[in-house]
């Protein structure tokens, strides 16, 4: 309950130089309307002390603050001093009791608050009672517990909305912080994503080309000799997708050009350089200019898909199906498959596919049919751009 906060030095400079003035001027006041005697200004300098004390403390240690309010309380009506300026400080310790405090203090405060209400009536009551009371003075006992009940309350209910009001500052910040968080995390996603499919398909093609050259070179150099310059475009193409995502990765702010329709005709073209007998069907034709974001999902699915034809197919021919309809697109790619553990069924790959088609809101399947292994993607494309 007497812990302390952590505060930042130009708020508890503030604190203490508002304490010293309150002090001196409490101090003032409360010599002012003593009588001169020396038991009565050594009991008002002790009382101006810890009110001055609360009013110090009240942010750094709300319930140090309360204590020593009430502490000044107490020794005001035990010496039996009239109400004075003096106890706004004891609306100031309420506020921030409820504004700052901890839980525990936070209640504290409220039973300070209707606890002092009703001692305060009583004191005055007593302190002014010269007869038994009658009647027509109920009235006016409630009126003084009400109007104390009001002023001590009002002042613990405004920091409470106070407390509610940085709470909710806070939710909204950290809220605000956590989606931020999601955001980039997804953002690291996507490139990881696209940085498996650039290397992934970029390796095939290397490898069948490299395989293709290092079985062609004693018959055909010339064979060799376009493999090898297959593989140089392909990796430098790799290369620059490659430092093109990392520096998304260092500058997300930065978005690169993503891939689009107009670039699937380069990779045909890789795939067939890599030996793929390629047939690609496109009917019906995009009505108009599909979203962007579908645009890259067919492009990535496809170049996923092509690349696992080229690692795991038994022959070189892929077929490849685009239907761009009015409210979606259709996409197939099938090939023959490899029986047994080396056809794929789960990796990265597969799972980059089905996670592509979910973030447009489609659905794709990759699963064996006969002897062929066949990924079949539906893409809702909405209103043409």
């Amino acid at each position: 309950m007497l812990s302390l906060r952590l505060l930042r030095r130009y708020q508890l400079v503030t604190d203490l130089v508002l304490a010293g003035i309150f002090g001196l001027l409490a101090l003032a006041v409360e010599l002012a309307s003593t009588e001169p005697s020396a038991l009565e200004n050594i009991g008002a300098c002790v009382m101006v002390v810890a009110f001055t004390g609360a009013v110090a403390l009240r942010r750094l240690s709300p319930g140090l603050a309360l204590s020593l309010a009430w502490a000044g309380a107490l020794l005001q009506m035990g010496l039996g001093r009239e109400p004075s300026p003096t106890d706004m400080a004891i609306f100031a310790v309420l506020y921030t009791t409820a504004a700052y405090g901890s839980r525990r203090v936070f209640w504290t405060g409220f039973a300070s608050a209707v606890g002092g209400a009703v001692l305060v009536t009583l004191y005055l009551v007593v302190r002014r009672l010269t007869s038994p009371v009658q009647p027509n003075d109920v009235f006016a006992i409630f009126a003084i517990l009400l109007a104390a009940a009001f002023a001590l309350l009002l002042a613990w209910v405004t920091g409470a909305l106070v407390r509610t009001a940085m709470r909710a500052a806070e939710n909204s910040r950290a809220q605000r912080l956590a989606e931020a968080e999601t955001i980039a995390e997804q953002q690291r996603v996507r490139i990881a994503r696209d940085m498996h499919d650039v290397v992934a398909h970029s390796l095939a093609v290397v490898i069948a080309q490299a395989d293709g050259a290092r079985y062609a070179a004693a018959a055909d150099p010339d064979a060799a000799t376009a493999a090898l310059a297959t593989i140089s475009t392909t990796a430098r193409a790799a290369l620059t997708d490659v430092r093109q995502l990392l520096t998304q990765l260092r500058h997300t702010q930065a978005e690169g050009p993503q891939p689009r329709l107009t670039d699937l005709d380069a990779l045909y073209a890789h795939v067939r350089a890599a030996g793929v007998e390629l047939s690609v069907d496109v009917d019906p034709a995009p009505p108009g200019e599909p979203p962007a974001a579908i645009q890259l999902a067919v492009y990535r699915i496809l170049q996923e898909a092509l690349t696992n034809a080229l690692r795991h197919g038994v022959d070189r021919h892929v077929d490849v199906h685009l239907g761009w309809l009015p409210d979606r697109v259709e996409l197939t790619v099938r090939n023959a498959r490899v029986d047994g553990p080396s056809q794929p069924s789960g990796g990265h790959g597969l799972i980059g596919m089905r996670e592509r088609a979910q973030l447009v809101g489609g659905r794709l399947t990759a699963e064996p049919q006969g002897r062929f292994f066949v990924v079949r993607a539906t893409l809702p494309v909405g209103a043409p751009q």
